[in-house]
């Protein structure tokens, strides 16, 4: 990452783009490299249809030869469109003869865990929280704890969000975390997350203490839903959230509660996704609906006018996710319509 304070342009050769079949939503870069290749990275790409089959796609990304590696074997039906993707953290410790495979988790109607093989996809398992039924509440998204990567936090429509153990299968525990819908959760350490609704608060929860929880802020307007939380990994004082029908990424400093340290305004429409850098405490990327991703550095100071973007990328059309790799730190994935686009930052 170039230390410049000057706004720049991503320029088009440092991008390579991966075309699906359907549209794109939710992606997952793999921390561990390719069994075949230790440069390759795996990448999932899951469907966006309005029908009750979907489709999870594996690829492998080369940076040598700035190529896709497609490999239909890999390929696997999901039920709803997945809501969210991610590969099992941490697994760089994993012994060579593990290395091969990878666990993914998705998230619809349960949390599923599948594992990637050189040559297969086999399901682990389905973890369904519903006591009375075998159905239960749509999961908007989850996270996977980095520290202890046997735990698993799942937001949900219903206001829980619910801890599992994911090598017992069973739940650690549920907690009604808000008055409304939950649309998004984040760990800090290994028994602190937390997590984002449709009743405008950003709450932290403490595993250690289930019966309270510190509301660290709150939407501007009463009941604006905040969408998205992003933990800073590297620093661990700051996390960001973004509101719904809003082209600002709220900067926040658990520190400090319900004051911003920062409000990134230059996106021109909604902000749909935002990423942390893996590797640094002061950079953040954002993208949205005006079809821009934007690279931040976060100075210690905003000036009276606000902080410009140290980098602009445009994918010319409304970017819908986007992930950081922490495999690989010098590549952003964005998606957008059918497209997957990898950008060298």
């Amino acid at each position: 990452m170039e230390n410049s304070t000057q706004e720049s342009h991503l320029r088009s050769d440092n991008s390579v783009t991966y075309e699906s079949a359907y549209t794109v939503y939710a992606m997952a870069l793999s921390s561990t490299p390719s069994s075949t290749n230790i440069n390759h990275q795996r990448i999932a790409l899951g469907s966006f249809l309005e029908d009750y089959t979907n489709r999870v796609d594996i690829i492998s990304f080369d940076p040598e030869t700035l190529s896709f590696k497609t490999h239909p074997q890999l390929a696997f039906d999901h039920p709803y469109p997945p809501t969210k993707l991610m590969f099992q953290p941490n697994r760089k410790s994993a012994s060579s003869s593990s290395s091969c495979s990878d666990l993914l988790a998705s998230s619809g109607d349960f949390l599923r865990l599948w594992e990637v093989r050189e040559s297969s996809i086999e399901p682990v398992t389905v973890l369904n929280n519903s006591k009375t039924s075998e159905f239960c509440a749509p999961l908007t998204s989850f996270d996977w704890n980095d520290v202890e990567p046997r735990r698993i936090g799942t937001s949900s429509i219903d206001t829980t969000c619910t801890i599992w153990d994911i090598e017992k299968c069973v739940v650690e525990t549920q907690l009604i975390a808000h008055d409304k819908e939950v649309y998004d959760i984040a760990w800090g350490e290994a028994r602190v997350f937390a997590s984002v609704s449709a009743d405008g608060s950003v709450r932290i929860f403490d595993l250690r203490d289930k019966e309270h929880s510190t509301i660290i802020y709150e939407s501007p307007q009463p009941d604006t839903p905040l969408l998205r939380l992003a933990w800073n990994k590297q620093d661990l004082k700051y996390m960001a959230t973004i509101q719904m029908d809003s082209n600002k990424v709220v900067i926040l400093d658990i520190r400090s509660p319900t004051t911003p340290v920062a409000e990134l305004e230059r996106h021109h429409a909604s902000v749909n996704a935002i990423a942390w850098a893996p590797q640094s405490g002061k950079h953040i990327c954002s993208a949205g609906d005006d079809t821009q991703a934007l690279i931040w550095e976060l100075p210690t100071v905003a000036g009276p006018n606000g902080i410009d973007p140290l980098c602009v990328y445009s994918a010319g059309y409304e970017i819908n996710q986007l992930q950081w790799s922490a495999a690989q730190p010098d590549w952003i994935a964005i998606a957008f319509s059918n497209k997957m686009q990898l950008l060298k930052v």
